[in-house]
């Protein structure tokens, strides 16, 4: 008995590599990617210099509620109502009430923050990038299943490049890091079986893309 197991490509990893490239698709995963983003803009990029630690905090809060909390009790209750087999969402038809509920949620975070007196810029665009992903990412659903992980990671990527564009500090290490971590999120898809290439590919080319789009419209 074989101890490498195939992707849907037939390549054969081992159940090591296999579990690393699990945990990068738990530690890199859509839901947590708006998070590690807003807490870069507060605390590294220091978007909000006057704020207090309080209100940092509270901010960072609002994006855990908004982006992790809402979209997981969603997919826990349609798991809890036998909506989907699978958390993990697996097949097109189990992602469609996901992406309608989540698209909702990222709505509502880019509407308050658009009408929200001395909200900067950049959260405003970064905020509407995640919404335009996760509705390109719904209406692409119906074609082929899309890669989730892929879409946040090149929402996360452009954002990063707008940033460096736009900012006179250096970027470089954090370009690289957002790199970095778009190239772990591809790979950890294709060799946990979960996609095929073009799947992630299209993933991040709709993520850049949707970010690209946010750009325009605010910019």
């Amino acid at each position: 008995m074989s101890v490498a197991e195939h992707n849907a490509q037939g390549v054969s990893f081992s159940p090591v590599l296999r579990f690393f490239a699990r945990m990068v698709s738990v530690l890199l995963h859509p839901l947590f990617i708006p998070v590690y983003v807003g807490w870069f803009l507060i605390y590294i990029y220091h978007l909000f210099p006057a704020s207090d630690p309080g209100q940092k905090g509270l901010l960072l809060l609002r994006f855990g509620v908004m982006y992790i909390l809402f979209p997981l009790v969603t997919i826990l209750l349609l798991k809890g109502l036998g909506f989907i087999e699978s958390i993990f969402l697996r097949t097109q038809k189990e992602r469609i009430i996901p992406y309608v509920a989540s698209g909702m949620f990222y709505f509502w975070m880019w509407y308050v923050l658009r009408n929200q007196a001395g909200t900067p810029k950049a959260l405003e665009l970064f905020a509407l990038g995640i919404f335009l992903a996760s509705s390109l990412g719904l209406m692409l659903n119906s074609y082929f299943k899309i890669s989730m992980h892929a879409l946040a990671a090149g929402v996360a990527l452009a954002f990063m490049s707008v940033l460096a564009f736009r900012s006179n500090a250096s970027f470089g290490f954090y370009l690289s890091v957002a790199l970095l971590g778009a190239g772990l999120v591809g790979t950890a898809r294709l060799i946990t079986g979960e996609h095929r290439p073009f799947e992630v590919y299209a993933g991040f080319a709709g993520g850049i893309l949707s970010q690209l789009v946010a750009y325009w419209v605010l910019f």
